[in-house]
């Protein structure tokens, strides 16, 4: 996209409601900023809209979950719906952004949740599931806006600090998740989201390649998330943008 529309794109959504700010500029190497300079201050211009959309994409989310929610107990359900809550995280985390309201743990959670769940799911679908029953427009829409979380996680680095007490508590809580979801599950079977695959002869089974494999890349973007975080802190420490009061925490 040339630069002359991505500045009429801004200029549009700076016409919308919230959208006439001025997005933060920092200049991250590009492994950390990946986005195009006109999408990720469109991005953040669109801050309100994104977030209202995130939370419809929630409600459909956990309706989504309802079967798996009917055979797993209670006691589980908080890491079930892995996908519904890190869209709850990323909608949350801009809210607080244009309100400016600084929760770190909260941006820290967004950013695992839509790299890992974001890039996991069409992973899933396009490597180990395949279109199988699914029709056609829930395949699509199932890659494509799992695809579109990860471009939302990357809008995080241009206002978080990531100070490594909040990217603590973003491990925790996903490397929990890692580990009931396929290794040491709470109580019963394992809490990820049940795959095609993982049906034979009418039953779900874990001990199957495609769980396995799930599993490997879960784990890996798990650790990428923890790197990129990290990154981004060290970065802004280098480069003077966090003051040297909250360099220590």
């Amino acid at each position: 996209m040339t630069g002359s529309l991505g500045d009429r794109l801004n200029a549009l959504a700076a016409r919308t409601p919230g959208g006439d700010i001025d997005p933060p500029e920092r200049d991250l190497p590009w492994y950390l900023a990946p986005l195009p300079d006109w999408l990720a201050a469109f991005g953040l211009r669109l801050a309100w809209p994104i977030a209202i959309v995130n939370l419809l994409g929630v409600v459909a989310g956990f309706y989504y979950y309802i079967p798996q929610f009917q055979r797993t107990v209670l006691a589980a359900w908080p890491v079930v719906p892995d996908s519904p809550v890190a869209t709850l995280f990323i909608a949350l985390s801009l809210i607080a952004w244009r309100l400016e309201y600084d929760v770190p743990w909260l941006h820290a959670l967004a950013f695992f949740g839509c790299l890992k769940l974001g890039a996991w799911a069409p992973f899933v679908q396009l490597v180990i599931e395949g279109q199988g029953s699914t029709p056609l427009w829930l395949y699509q829409f199932l890659i494509w806006s799992h695809a579109g979380m990860v471009v939302q996680g990357f809008l995080i680095p241009q206002y978080a600090d990531f100070p490594i007490w909040a990217v603590a508590v973003a491990f925790a809580w996903y490397g929990f998740n890692d580990i009931v979801d396929y290794f040491v599950p709470i109580v019963g079977e394992p809490h990820h989201t049940v795959l095609n695959a993982e049906y034979v002869g009418g039953e779900i089974v874990h001990d199957v390649a495609a769980h396995d494999l799930a599993a490997g890349f879960a784990v890996l973007l798990t650790m990428l998330a923890i790197f990129l975080s990290l990154s981004v802190r060290v970065w802004l420490v280098r480069s003077g943008s966090v003051s040297e009061s909250r360099q220590v925490e």
